[in-house]
């Protein structure tokens, strides 16, 4: 369990390296949201990839990503953004990318279960 943890860590920060250049804003969400300890390491990885690369997040980790909140979801994407390590992708398309993951999740986590 303290390796997860590490490894979450480690993610974490490289995904919030330029924190020192977020907005205030955006810091000011995550801390006070605890949002950066909501999420295990596979389904960060997985929500990361469906946002910033090209892939899907699976319906395993839909709930753990609305569970996130769309506050704490939105203010850590909007923070990755500002990390000079991105700083080739277009928001626009990233935040686009990021409504559009959120909203499928939120649609999977609302819609009824079919009965067996």
């Amino acid at each position: 369990m303290a390796i997860l943890n590490a490894y979450s860590a480690l993610v974490v920060l490289f995904l919030t390296c330029g924190a020192a250049m977020a907005t205030k804003e955006n810091n000011q969400i995550i801390k006070e949201n605890n949002c950066e300890n909501k999420m295990g390491l596979p389904c960060v990885l997985e929500a990361f990839t469906s946002i910033f690369e090209t892939g899907s997040i699976s319906n395993k980790y839909c709930g753990e990503l609305v569970g996130l909140r769309k506050v704490c979801h939105s203010a850590l994407v909007k923070r990755t953004l500002e990390n000079p390590l991105f700083k080739d992708l277009s928001p626009a398309t990233i935040i686009a990318k990021s409504i559009q993951t959120w909203n499928n999740c939120l649609a999977l986590i609302d819609s009824p279960s079919p009965s067996a």
